[in-house]
């Protein structure tokens, strides 16, 4: 574990930032007390931005029939 001041933090802080990223654990303190901790972010298992509209949009318009003539029909 490495524990670091805050003024150090603030110097250092792409440093820490990467020894952090390599898994080692990062303790920044205030007046030499553990006050947070910096970890990495970690993407949830399974989650995707595919899919995220599934079933929200709506297509009025083919290749064939121009958007116009689709749009006056439905109105």
């Amino acid at each position: 574990m490495r524990q670091v001041n805050i003024h150090e933090a603030k110097t250092r802080l792409s440093e820490l930032i990467a020894a952090a990223e390599r898994g080692e654990e990062v303790v920044i303190a205030r007046a030499h007390q553990p006050a947070v901790r910096l970890v990495p972010v970690r993407p949830r298992p399974g989650v995707t931005g595919y899919g995220c509209m599934r079933g929200r949009g709506r297509i009025i318009g083919d290749v064939i029939s121009p958007v116009e003539e689709r749009w006056d029909a439905e109105r």
